[in-house]
């Protein structure tokens, strides 16, 4: 194996920062040497277990995995930390194209995003929304797990197509059929109801607070003793303000994506926060740890 072409492959994806979706770039490297399979880039326990996902996956789907072969997947800009089973797919689809299963124009324009089981199954994952309108400004093809296509849909214009298990991938990459793309839902957001503020009875001072804040955008901070309805009164305000336009609902979906909460019912619904009196001054600007956030506080 010492004089073994190398052999190396590109394959795209996004990583979540905050709402936002970065590139990663999914670099494979087939090389002769002693066999072993290496993940770098400042990938994260989750991303450097994607090994044995990908290794398993690609077997249980019937493809073969290179024997004897030293396999090197850099996850470039490599001062990004990556998180999570979100690389799943796309290292595996590089894996296949380095090794001639698939071949590099069929990946050439698209995205790959999603956590594979060791069976080759799709799982769904976060922040999918952010990425696909980042690939969709692109114009690239964004190919996602199933479970993630209702989130997709929302988008009226994209190009995604929803898949069930790496085969359906490789499928889609290589055969005459591919798989269609995900018609947008064009359903109007069913928005929940924050009560009337005509249900107040008294506090005219603090409506007219709230009138004025809602009508002119303004900022309103509340001061009072516990128990006096400052937090009746800030619910209220949600339903005094217009619906969200295209644009600024999109950024409130997104929100609730990378926090794995987002449901086509509510995906433009505004969002009520209600911290503890008790919590830090970090905590109420949202300091901490850069990590996806899972089961967030949002109304469902």
């Amino acid at each position: 194996m010492a004089g073994k072409a190398v052999s190396i492959a590109r394959v795209f994806t996004r990583a979540t920062q905050g709402i936002e979706a970065p590139q990663v770039s999914v670099e494979v490297c087939l090389a002769g040497g002693l066999p072993g399979f290496a993940v770098v880039g400042l990938p994260q326990a989750g991303v450097r277990e994607a090994r044995d996902r990908v290794r398993s996956a690609i077997l249980a789907s019937g493809y073969s995995f290179p024997k004897a072969t030293k396999i090197t997947v850099n996850l470039a800009p490599a001062d990004l930390p990556k998180y999570g089973a979100r690389y799943d797919l796309a290292i595996a689809i590089g894996i296949l194209v380095a090794d001639g299963q698939i071949s590099e124009r069929a990946v050439a324009g698209r995205e790959f995003y999603g956590e594979l089981t060791l069976n080759g199954d799709l799982r769904e994952v976060t922040g999918i929304l952010p990425a696909v309108l980042r690939c969709r400004d692109e114009g690239r093809e964004a190919v996602i797990p199933l479970d993630n296509a209702e989130e997709a849909a929302a988008l009226t214009v994209q190009q995604c197509v929803a898949a069930i298990s790496l085969r359906d991938v490789f499928e889609h990459l290589t055969s005459p059929s591919p798989l269609p793309y995900i018609k947008p839902s064009n359903e109007k957001p069913q928005l929940t109801p924050h009560g009337d503020i005509a249900d107040v009875i008294g506090q005219e001072q603090a409506k007219r607070a709230l009138l004025l804040a809602a009508s002119g955008g303004h900022h309103i901070l509340f001061v009072g003793p516990p128990g006096t309805g400052k937090t009746m009164l800030a619910q209220r305000l949600l339903g005094l303000l217009p619906p969200l336009d295209e644009r600024d609902g999109l950024d409130v979906a997104a929100i609730r994506s990378v926090s794995g909460t987002l449901r086509s019912a509510h995906w433009q619904q505004r969002i009520l926060r209600a911290p503890h009196h008790s919590c830090s001054a970090a905590a109420l600007v949202g300091g901490g740890l850069s990590i996806p956030i899972i089961n967030a506080n949002f109304p469902q």
